[in-house]
């Protein structure tokens, strides 16, 4: 019974130079279908407590169906395939990098449009369901509670000053930890540009922080961001 069911709904012809599938209209427009309905269960799962831009959902809609008739068209066609690399190869060169759940999410929406067009509508249900309740679970989980309330320290202090150890008594009274990042000069090597990650033991400390700081970097240029972690970094 499972095995008719996990099964291809193509019609397949299998010859001494190959299988060949018989595309017919009633496979083509179940294989469509079964691709657009996977890219919104899709895009709506990575929409989960996340903020998404509404391309970046219409692209993760419709990458199923896009890549299913791709598929299709190729077909064992040596010619087609050439052509369908070469005009893949120039997305690249226009695409701008993203973070690592984007990515994700766009190899689940190419996985899902590849499991559509070869036929197997059940498992391309049964995984892009499985895989969507699994984000939404790891979303669900605070796996970055204690790396989330980091932040970017931002100061700018002249360069007469010692960035060394200058603010560790200040960082000591307001912060649980603290390290430095980098060390940049600036305005013709007249200023320092110092980058910290800190963690603050509350959010009134920030404040006490930031004040006691510009009345010893002279009231230049102070900063205070969320912490963006790359993919590759360690947390």
């Amino acid at each position: 019974m499972l095995d008719s069911i996990f099964s291809t709904v193509l019609d397949t012809t299998t010859t001494s130079s190959g299988t060949t599938v018989n595309l017919t209209a009633s496979s083509f427009f179940i294989c469509t279908f079964t691709a657009v309905a996977l890219g919104i269960i899709i895009a709506a799962a990575f929409r989960f407590r996340n903020k998404m831009t509404k391309g970046f959902t219409i692209t993760l809609a419709l990458m199923p169906a896009v890549v299913e008739l791709v598929i299709m068209l190729v077909n064992g066609n040596l010619g087609t395939g050439i052509a369908v690399m070469g005009a893949f190869s120039l997305v690249r060169f226009r695409s701008v990098p993203g973070s690592a759940k984007d990515i994700c999410a766009i190899f689940i929406s190419m996985a899902a449009g590849l499991a559509a067009a070869t036929g197997y509508i059940a498992v391309a249900f049964v995984f892009t369901v499985f895989i969507c309740l699994l984000n939404i679970l790891y979303t669900m989980i605070p796996l970055d509670k204690n790396a989330s309330d980091q932040k970017t320290l931002k100061v700018t202090i002249p360069e007469g000053l010692d960035y060394t150890n200058i603010f560790d008594d200040l960082f000591e009274k307001y912060l649980t930890e603290h390290t430095l990042d980098s060390v940049k000069t600036t305005n013709m090597g007249s200023l320092f540009k110092l980058d910290y990650t800190i963690k603050a033991k509350s959010l009134e400390d920030e404040k006490k922080l930031i004040d006691e700081i510009r009345t010893r970097n002279g009231n230049l240029e102070i900063s205070l961001l969320r912490k963006q972690f790359d993919f590759r970094e360690e947390l």
